[in-house]
Formats: C-alpha cells, structure tokens, sequence
C-alpha cells in the first residue's frame, strides 16, 4: 500500500514563526463564521496551518519535523483558541504525529516522503473488527468524531483483531479515498471541527500501516518519550484555556460600557470587579498547574528517563481540571455579559457553546479526579488511566 503524500513541505524551516502564526491568527479570524456554518475547517485553511508548521510541529526531527516539546505546541494551540476554538481543535491535532511514531520506521519514510506536513485525522471508536488477509486486515466499519477529517491527508480506524499485551486495539492508517466521510456533526459548540463518522467499506490495510495508539514509538527522540494520552488530553484542553481568555479577555474590556437602563457601568460595579477577578485567578492558576506539569515530564524525559505514573497523572489531573474551570470562567464570563450576550451576533455565546464541549472529551471528564486520586494515594487506578 503506497501511501506516499502530496502535502508540500513548509515553507519555513524550525518552529512556527511569529509570521506564520500571525498569518494563521489572521485567516482564523476572518473566515471563523465559515467554519461554523460549513461545520469543519476548509483545506485551503488547513494548507494555511501547514505553512506555518502546525502539521510539523511534532513530526519527527528524522523526517524533517520539528519534534516541538509540548509546552511549546500547547502555547501555539491556546493562541488559535483565543481566536476560534474549533480551529484550536483541529489544529492541535497537528500532535497526532505522537502516535504515527509507532509506525515502523519504513512506513513513516514513506508517509514523510513529501515533506513532514502530514495532517493526520482519526475516528478510533467504537473500535470495530477487521478480518485476517495475507499481509494485513480487511477493514469495514463506522467510526466517530473524526476532528478535521475533510481536511486530513491520512485517517485512522480503530480496529480489533488481536490485541497487544495491554489489551489495546490497533489503529489502521488509511487514505481518504478508501474512507467515506458521513457529515453528521450537528452539534451545539466546536461546530467548525468537522468531526464527522468515518465509513470504510472492505479496504485491504497491510499490517505495517497499523500501531497500537500509545504503543512503543519506533522513533527514538524525546518527544515521543513523553506520555502519549495524557498528551492527547492536554492539546484537547488547551483549547478551552484560550476559549477562556477569549471570554474573559471581552468582559474585562466590557466594564466601561453603558447598560440599557442607564445603570452604573459595569466597572463601577463591586459585584462585576469581584466576578472578574475570580475568573483572572481561576484561570490562571489553573494554567499555572498545566504547563508547570508538563515542563516536568518534558525535563524528566528530555533526560533521557521515562515519564513517571506520578508524572503522567498530573498531566491528566491538569487537563481535566484545565477543561473544567476554563468552562466555568467563560460561564461566568457569560453572565457578566448580560442580555447582551444572548444575541447570536455575540462571541460570548460562541465562547459559552465551545467551551461547553471540551469537558465532555471522554479524555477530560470529571472520573480523571478519580484516576488522578487513585494515584496519589498509592492505589491502582481504573483501568486505562495510565
């Protein structure tokens, strides 16, 4: 199966730069209204996020990727977030590289064969069956939530045919002309994700272009040392910070405004000021916590050591709680607004619709306390959690 790209390669070297991001900040902001009423992010828009480095951004440095440490692409993807949470979203899956490093090391030359800039998309449950063939699986199936899928070069299915030790399911890579994509995102917030169901219908996947997500990388560089899932989790999370500071960021700049009534103005208010700066402090220290356990786990493996399960599960505790209080901020954020933030013209109910789904990730939900308790007490977690 030759899955050799046509994706160019970007057309800067390293590390996102300031332009190039600008730009991206730019076209996000100008075309955010497209996304949400086409219900995903264009392939012109995404071509954009590839010539900025999004897409190379965690691709392996012996490809020509950049091998980004995650605090860094996790900074990257808050600041798409201020402007468009669903362009965050698709964009932060510019970290899928994490996974596609446990392709053999053959399958990933040929995938980088065109230039590092792949956009990898996948719709990995509910994991379905695939049958035996010489040399690989025949796939067929429906899968959901394929974040960015009409914009993805490759796509992934998970699929059950055997399982590794851990009793993890493969993910088969695809390309998307043996996928058909049922557009079925009808949704409240992130609308612009585009996070359809994936159909295949009988496709041959040789076994060299399948990994166990999360399974051992064949890459040896530091990013692919660093815990997988809770990874998978924080670029998640991050974009309901930035989906915050958006919020956040427009009722501070509200409070010299005139009310309908002729009411004091919402700085002059004690009520509003302490709301506010509740919200500032929530925020922050909930950020403070997220990028300060990942600076951790990065130092621990750019060392050269493995992540600890301590480690990893303040990744995840970090994400959840992350998740959860930037809906809350922007919830709050909504209330300051008033009558004013009812109106669909208004970015706060946009704010309050996106912000809403990101702790509905089953990566984010509220049982990761659980996990994350279990571990700091010393007990076994449920099982999954690391």
């Amino acid at each position: 199966m030759t899955q050799t790209l046509d994706s160019p390669a970007a057309a800067d070297d390293g590390p996102p730069s300031e332009a190039g991001l600008d730009r991206v900040l730019a076209v996000v902001e100008e075309r955010r209204a497209e996304f949400e009423e086409k219900r995903h992010i264009p392939r012109d828009v995404i071509a954009v996020f590839k010539d900025a480095g999004i897409y190379r951004a965690s691709a392996p440095k012996r490809f020509g990727g950049d091998g980004l440490p995650p605090a860094a692409f996790l900074r990257l993807i808050e600041r798409i977030s201020e402007v468009d949470a669903s362009a965050g979203w698709v964009a932060s899956f510019g970290s899928s590289a994490i996974y596609l490093a446990a392709l053999p090391l053959d399958t990933q030359a040929e995938l980088y064969a065109a230039g590092p800039d792949v956009a990898f998309a996948g719709g990995l449950f509910p994991v379905q069956p695939a049958e035996r063939v010489e040399g690989g699986y025949r796939v067929s199936g429906r899968w959901k939530f394929a974040s960015g899928c009409k914009g993805a070069d490759v796509l992934g299915v998970g699929i059950k045919a055997g399982e590794d030790r851990a009793g993890r399911p493969l993910t088969a890579v695809l390309r998307p002309e043996q996928v058909e994509i049922a557009e079925n995102w009808d949704v409240i917030g992130l609308r612009g994700t585009g996070s359809h169901d994936l159909v295949v219908d009988g496709a041959v996947v040789p076994e060299e272009w399948t990994f166990v997500r999360g399974g051992e990388p064949t890459v040896d560089e530091p990013l692919y040392r660093y815990p997988t899932v809770p990874y998978a989790a924080q670029v998640l999370a991050v974009v309901g910070l930035g989906t915050a500071r958006a919020a956040l960021d427009l009722v501070i700049a509200q409070g010299a405004r005139s009310g309908y009534t002729g009411a004091p103005k919402p700085a002059e208010r004690a009520t509003y000021r302490i709301a506010v700066g509740q919200a500032e402090a929530q925020l922050r220290s909930a950020r403070a916590f997220f990028y300060e356990a990942t600076e951790e786990a990065w130092a621990t493996v750019a060392a050269g050591d493995p992540a600890t399960d301590v480690q990893a599960s303040a990744l995840r505790l970090a994400s959840a709680h992350l998740a959860k209080t930037s809906f809350e901020v922007v919830r709050a954020a909504y209330q300051l607004g008033g009558i004013g933030a009812i109106t669909d013209g208004s970015p706060l109910q946009r704010h309050l619709r996106d912000a809403s789904v990101v702790p509905q990730h089953a990566f984010l939900q509220e049982g990761m306390y659980d996990g994350a308790g279990a571990v700091l007490m010393g007990v076994q977690p449920f099982p999954g959690y690391l």
